[in-house]
């Protein structure tokens, strides 16, 4: 699978693998900016980038943001045919404000294939053993 990468601004970072193997790339800020706690910010990266069809790019936290400074990643489906620039929308979770610095990791992008379901509408669902328990339903240990 091939991902083509174009640069907005000549000073953006294009995604890069920290480690050979990794299933994330990391996204890079193009700016500077601060986010308040309980605030949520779009930030640019600089960068669009075009994907194969049958692919979606998913953006994830990074675990060390997420658990060190309570930032977390918001809508994060990019479908195969967009070709804007990749927006980071970030959300500061923590009572602490945080300074993004650009060219600092603020997500990691996952490409996976998708599977498209063939929606059917219907009377009746087969059982199951769950039947309808969810949040929580099979206990906590």
């Amino acid at each position: 699978m091939r991902m083509k990468v174009k640069k907005l601004q000549p000073d953006a970072k294009l995604p890069a693998y920290a480690i050979d193997g990794d299933a994330g790339m990391d996204i890079f800020s193009i700016e500077d900016c601060t986010i308040k706690p309980g605030e949520r910010k779009t930030l640019h990266t600089g960068i669009s980038y075009e994907l194969e069809p049958g692919f979606v790019s998913l953006i994830w936290d990074k675990s060390g943001l997420a658990s060190k400074h309570g930032l977390t990643t918001l809508g994060g489906v990019i479908e195969h045919n967009y070709r804007g620039e990749l927006m980071i929308i970030l959300l500061n979770t923590s009572d602490v404000e945080y300074h993004v610095e650009k060219g600092d990791k603020i997500a990691q992008m996952l490409i996976q294939p998708v599977t498209t379901a063939k929606i059917e509408e219907a009377n009746e669902l087969s059982d199951s053993t769950r039947k309808d328990g969810g949040f929580g339903s099979t206990g906590r240990k």
